[in-house]
């Protein structure tokens, strides 16, 4: 979901967002763009190299650690019995 689509009021009316939409982590790392066209990009960093990067389009590059989880911390975090399927 885009930021426009999350400004949008329930009478269907825009909050006054000036674009393009930049937002920086604490160590100033461009963590989220977004233009008015709604296009949109996100980076996520760790040790100041880029791990993740998605955007509007559906390019995903993802080189974050894979975390390790117990079944019991899955069903969890997902709030829902799971089956491994494949």
């Amino acid at each position: 979901m885009s930021i426009k689509e999350l400004v949008k009021l329930s009478n269907g009316k825009e909050l006054d967002i000036e674009y393009p939409i930049k937002l920086l982590d604490k160590d100033g790392n461009e963590v989220y763009f977004e233009d008015s066209n709604g296009d949109w990009y996100k980076h996520e960093y760790k040790d100041g190299k880029m791990v993740y990067f998605e955007n509007s389009n559906g390019y995903i590059d993802d080189r974050r650690e894979p975390v390790d989880m117990t079944m019991d911390e899955v069903c969890k975090l997902v709030g829902k019995k799971v089956r491994i399927v494949e």
